[in-house]
């Protein structure tokens, strides 16, 4: 069965079950949301499995198919469990490999579970290897960098020291998206800084769009990506910036088999919404909300992170 080609949603999520997590220093220099952790490595590697598990079983209960890759204990990996950087799929049977911030989360680009994909009977018709950029510093991770409306084709972004114009416009004429570009900013300790990934502040559905419109300084910007919503039909559902640093912008839909669709965020998030936010989302979506708070601190990622969006057509 061969999915539509601008379906917003997938059935089928990709999720790596971590071997070694755990506090990433290169990451955390310009990963705000990072903390450092007293408990000992074990202690850690051993919550944030069980963080993990939890998570993939929350999600199957509600018939979304998750497939589970165990991460290589070696190399050590401690960023693993968020695949959506390296690698994105589309419909067309195109899957693209990204270019990475970080050296030591290259090392997350795995051909192995790419033939699992193949050996699952998704179709690979072409892999698009983007890692070149890295030798001249420019990045683009994923639907990390890029928050990609599939029906609309619109690619939204958020300019920073991981996404850059050049691999995002080779990425736009791959997919023949738009690119919606803007500056997006938050402050820490009175320094304002850019936001280092555009899905720490935005989320797009098929009907609803959450995003932390203040987070956008420049009016004509904020103008510019409140008009392409609107204009693809997207509900906005804005949160403060307070909302943004509890994850409340890291969120995906999903759909199971029956095309039921839901909207994951972490417990985290949810418990950052007000009763009105939560109610719109609930309208159009069922809400599932994984606890995962040594992932959060340590990882400075959320739910969105962890999940890969597998769109490739499947054989019979």
């Amino acid at each position: 069965m061969k999915p539509e080609t601008n379906q917003q949603t997938s059935q089928h999520i990709l999720m790596v079950r971590p071997a070694n997590f755990g506090f990433n220093p290169e990451t955390a220099e310009n990963n705000f949301y990072q903390q450092k952790d007293e408990r000992n490595a074990a202690e850690i590697r051993e919550l944030a499995r069980k963080e993990f598990d939890d998570f993939v079983a929350l999600l199957r209960d509600q018939g979304v198919n998750v497939i589970v890759i165990e991460d290589t204990n070696s190399p050590v990996k401690t960023d693993a469990v968020f695949p959506n950087n390296w690698f994105s799929t589309h419909a067309d049977g195109k899957l693209i490999l990204y270019p990475m911030y970080s050296p030591n989360r290259r090392l997350e680009r795995r051909m192995d579970l790419i033939e699992e994909l193949m050996r699952l009977n998704f179709k690979v018709g072409e892999i698009v290897d983007l890692s070149f950029f890295e030798k001249d510093g420019q990045f683009l991770e994923g639907t990390g960098s890029m928050v990609l409306d599939h029906k609309a084709k619109l690619i939204y972004a958020g300019y920073s020291e991981r996404t850059h114009k050049l691999p995002l416009d080779y990425v736009s004429k791959l997919l023949g998206y738009e690119v919606v570009g803007f500056n997006a900013v938050q402050e820490i300790d009175g320094q304002v800084t850019p936001i280092y990934h555009t899905n720490v502040m935005m989320h797009v559905g098929t009907d609803l769009a959450v995003i932390c419109l203040d987070s956008i300084p420049k009016a004509s910007e904020k103008l510019k990506v409140q008009k392409k919503l609107a204009e693809s039909g997207k509900k906005i559902v804005p949160i403060l910036a307070k909302q943004k640093f509890n994850f409340a912008g890291n969120m995906l839909e999903v759909s199971n088999d029956g095309g039921e669709k839901f909207t994951v965020m972490s417990q985290t998030a949810l418990d950052s919404l007000n009763i009105g936010q939560i109610q719109l989302i609930e309208k159009y979506t069922t809400i599932i909300s994984p606890s995962i708070p040594t992932i959060e601190k340590l990882g400075g990622g959320s739910a969105r992170c962890m999940m890969a969006e597998i769109f490739l057509p499947k054989g019979e």
